[in-house]
């Protein structure tokens, strides 16, 4: 559930130290936005403009982002997109959705920064191996099987 359904943007040069909930900060001096978390945790938001993130647009009168805002780094893991100043709640992603965008991300940005991207295998999580019980414990150092 979203506190703010609207963003207020300010062209600013700096982004200031304490976020005004309800305001998305604009600043095309270091092509950054910032703004308050929208669901109200109150969670800075940071969204940096570079070819391979975030592309804002003004159209005279509000702002947009692309692609969408996803706070999965966050306790609220909140998910919206800001189209011309208003806030539009998109549905969760599960851990295994924000793990593939954040390979194709990581890719995106090897590809546009001219680096091969490296192929990193699936998480797969390690196999757990039982501790041999005393009497196979006892063989081994028996035997000099250790």
């Amino acid at each position: 559930m979203m506190r703010h359904k609207r963003l207020d943007h300010r062209f600013v040069e700096h982004i200031p130290e304490r976020l005004e909930p309800g305001v998305l900060y604009v600043s095309m001096d270091y092509a950054t936005s910032a703004h308050s978390c929208c669901c109200g945790c109150g969670e800075e938001v940071v969204a940096p403009f570079t070819p391979t993130d975030w592309k804002m647009t003004f159209d005279g009168e509000t702002v947009s982002l692309r692609p969408s805002i996803g706070n999965w780094t966050l306790k609220c893991r909140s998910h919206y997109v800001i189209d011309r100043g208003k806030v539009i709640e998109a549905g969760p992603w599960s851990d295994e959705q924000v793990e593939a965008e954040r390979r194709r991300d990581r890719a995106a940005k090897a590809r546009f920064y001219g680096q091969t991207p490296a192929i990193e295998p699936a998480v797969q999580p390690a196999p757990v191996k039982a501790a041999p019980g005393f009497w196979r414990r006892a063989w081994r150092w028996l035997s000099g099987r250790s």
